[in-house]
C-alpha cells in the first residue's frame, strides 16, 4: 500500500524542487482529503524543503505558506536580517488563506493545507476570482480571513461586520515565490482586491526609528503587529504588539491545559524584551505587568467556574452564509471529529446566521478532575 501511495505522488517531486529520494522520505507525511470529490493530500506540518499546509492535487502542487521568522528587538534585528529597502505592511489577526485554481476551480486553503468550504465560498464572493486567475493563472492570492463571523478565529477590532479577505502576497502556485511588493499591491488595487495597510518603504536604519512607533499605535488600537519583507518579497521579519501578546495568552490560560508552556513561555519572553526595547517607565512597566496578570488569572479563574457550574469550555464562533454553506462547514467539522455544540441558529434575510462552541474536552476534564480533590504530584 505504501508503495502504491508513493507511485502516485513521485510526478510531483520536480515541482517541488527535491530529488526523487528525498521526495519518497517525505511522501507518508502527506494526508488523503477530499472536498466536493475532488482527493488531495496535504502536509500538515513543516518537514525540511517543504512547508507546512503544502497540497497535492490533480498533477499540481499548492505550495505552503513559509514560516515568517521574528524578531524580538526591532533594534538589531532589523539592520541583521535586512541589508536593502524593506516594506512595512500589517501584520492581521485572523486566519490565513491561499487561493488558487485548480483544473478551473477556485479553493481556499487553510493553513494546514484543508480545503474549507466556508472559506472557499467566502472566497468565491468576496474577491474577482475570475478576473484575477485571467490575468494570473499560476499564481494564488495570499490573505487573511478577519471579521467576527469566521469559524477560526475571534479578534475583533477590526472594522468589519461579518468577514473580510485582505491580501498580503501573491504567490507562485509551485514555487511559493512572491511577486514584488509595490507590483502585488498595483495588482490588487487595479482588481479593486482589499489588501494590508503599508505603513512605507525604508532603508533599514529608517525601519528602526519608524516602527517603535507604527507598533505603539496598533497596540493602542488592538491589533495584531507589522510584517517587514524585502521589496522583492522574498525575506520576511514579524513583530507582535502587546496587545497581541496579551489576547494570546488570554486565549490560552481559558483553555489552560490545551496549550503548553511554550506558548505562553514565548509571549511572556517577547513582553519582557519589548518593555525593554521601548523604555518604559516604572509606571508604564507595572501597567504592563498588570495586563500580563490580568491576561493569565482572569481567563484562567473563569475557566474554573465555568466548569465549576457543570458547562464544558470551548472556542465561541459565529458564522454567515446561505444554508447550504453552513450545512458543508459543519459536515467539514464533523468529518475532522470536532465536537460542536450549537448555541444560535437563526435566518437573517435568507442567511442562515449560526453560533456555535468548538468544545475543548482535555481542559473541561483537567479542570473537572482538580475540583474533585485529584492531588497534584509535582
Amino acid at each position: 500500500m505504501y508503495n502504491a501511495v508513493v507511485a502516485r505522488v513521485m510526478e510531483y517531486h520536480d515541482q517541488l524542487g527535491l530529488s526523487r529520494e528525498r521526495f519518497a522520505e517525505l511522501a507518508e507525511g502527506f494526508h488523503d482529503d477530499s472536498y466536493a470529490g475532488r482527493d488531495y493530500r496535504r502536509l500538515p506540518d513543516y518537514r525540511k524543503g517543504i512547508e507546512k499546509g503544502t497540497v497535492l492535487v490533480a498533477g499540481t502542487v499548492v505550495r505552503g505558506f513559509p514560516k515568517i521568522p521574528r524578531c524580538l528587538v526591532l533594534d538589531s534585528g532589523i539592520p541583521q536580517h535586512f541589508d536593502g529597502e524593506i516594506a512595512v505592511e500589517e501584520k492581521l489577526d485572523g486566519y490565513n488563506v491561499r487561493v488558487a485554481r485548480i483544473d478551473g476551480d477556485v479553493f481556499a486553503f487553510t493553513r494546514s493545507g484543508i480545503v474549507c468550504p466556508f472559506t472557499t465560498h467566502k472566497a468565491r464572493s468576496l474577491l474577482p476570482v475570475d478576473r484575477f486567475f485571467e490575468q494570473y493563472p499560476d499564481r494564488m492570492l495570499c490573505g487573511e480571513m478577519i471579521g467576527p463571523e469566521n469559524p477560526y478565529t475571534t479578534a475583533d477590532c477590526y472594522d468589519v461586520d461579518s468577514i473580510a479577505f485582505h491580501a498580503f502576497d501573491i504567490q507562485d502556485r509551485k514555487s511559493g515565490e512572491s511577486l514584488p511588493v509595490e507590483e502585488r499591491r498595483a495588482a490588487c488595487e487595479a482588481l479593486g482586491i482589499p489588501q494590508v495597510d503599508l505603513f512605507g518603504i525604508y532603508k533599514p536604519s529608517e525601519a528602526v526609528e519608524s516602527t517603535p512607533e507604527i507598533i505603539d499605535d496598533l497596540d493602542s488600537r488592538g491589533r495584531e503587529g507589522i510584517v517587514m519583507k524585502t521589496v522583492d518579497g522574498g525575506q520576511q521579519l514579524k513583530y507582535t504588539t502587546s496587545a497581541a501578546n496579551q489576547g494570546d495568552l488570554a486565549f490560552a490560560f481559558g483553555l489552560p491545559f490545551d496549550y503548553g508552556r511554550d506558548f505562553s513561555f514565548r509571549r511572556l519572553i517577547r513582553e519582557g524584551f519589548q518593555s525593554v526595547e521601548f523604555g518604559d517607565t516604572e509606571a508604564e512597566r507595572r501597567e504592563r505587568a498588570h495586563g500580563l496578570g490580568e491576561s493569565l488569572l482572569v481567563p484562567m479563574a473563569d475557566a474554573i467556574e465555568t466548569v465549576e457550574e457543570g458547562e464544558r469550555l470551548g472556542e465561541r464562533h459565529t458564522v454567515r452564509a446561505e444554508p447550504r454553506v453552513v450545512d458543508a462547514l459543519l459536515d467539514h467539522f464533523r468529518e475532522q471529529s470536532l465536537s460542536i455544540d450549537i448555541e444560535r441558529d437563526r435566518r437573517v434575510e435568507g442567511q442562515r446566521v449560526l453560533t456555535f462552541s468548538k468544545q475543548i474536552q482535555r481542559s473541561t476534564d483537567k479542570i473537572d478532575t482538580y475540583l474533585d480533590g485529584t492531588i497534584v504530584t509535582e
